[in-house]
């Protein structure tokens, strides 16, 4: 026999071998898709706006695949009141306040998810908003329903929690996020104003 050719076939099998032997992991898992549930997520962040605190209820939710990750939606809006400086003003008004919102792409990776207490990180990509708007009572005369200064900028936000499995069905996931805006148009505001560091506090529902 050829010696070349024998040497070439080693090779190629060789290569074969070795291209088995090191496939790449996957979040499917080898086999593909062999769970597929899901989940929404209810919880409030506590964050700040230009220097203010900030309450933000969020709500996400979606496709939870071989129960490590979840793809879905987003959407989070500030509650309170957070007060528009006097030079930032569109209309001077002192009942002027900012209203901070975000909607988009949630995925989420959970680590151990069948212990009692594991690991989840997330990631939401998406847009937020600003404006400006009247805070104060409806019944007033000079009531202004006008919202100013409204414009939308892409926004990002990594977190981590730690879960803890209270039931089957409903988890409770404490954790710590990173708010990052980029392109904001606000009057008065920087993108540094409207980023934050938040602490969370969310129970999850549904099939893990």
């Amino acid at each position: 026999m050829n010696p070349i050719r024998v040497m070439i076939s080693a090779v190629f099998c060789l290569i074969g071998a070795t291209t088995l032997a090191q496939q790449n992991q996957t979040i499917f898992g080898d086999k593909g898709i062999h769970g597929s549930t899901g989940y929404g997520a209810a919880g409030n962040k506590f964050t700040s706006i230009n220097g203010h605190y900030a309450n933000m209820p969020e709500i996400y939710g979606g496709w939870f695949v071989n129960h490590r990750f979840m793809i879905g939606l987003e959407m989070a809006a500030t509650t309170n009141r957070i007060p528009v400086p006097a030079a930032n003003q569109i209309v001077p008004d002192p009942d002027r306040c900012y209203q901070y919102g975000q909607f988009g792409l949630m995925t989420e990776y959970v680590f151990a998810s069948k212990k009692s207490f594991h690991v989840a990180v997330n990631l939401m990509t998406g847009s937020g908003f600003m404006l400006q708007y009247y805070r104060g009572n409806k019944y007033d005369w000079h009531y202004d329903s006008e919202v100013y200064d409204e414009n939308f900028f892409f926004v990002m936000e990594p977190g981590v929690q730690l879960e803890v499995n209270l039931l089957q069905w409903l988890r409770f996931s404490p954790g710590i996020s990173y708010r990052r805006a980029f392109g904001s148009s606000s009057k008065g505001l920087t993108d540094d104003d409207i980023s934050s560091l938040s602490g969370n506090l969310t129970l999850k529902f549904g099939r893990f």
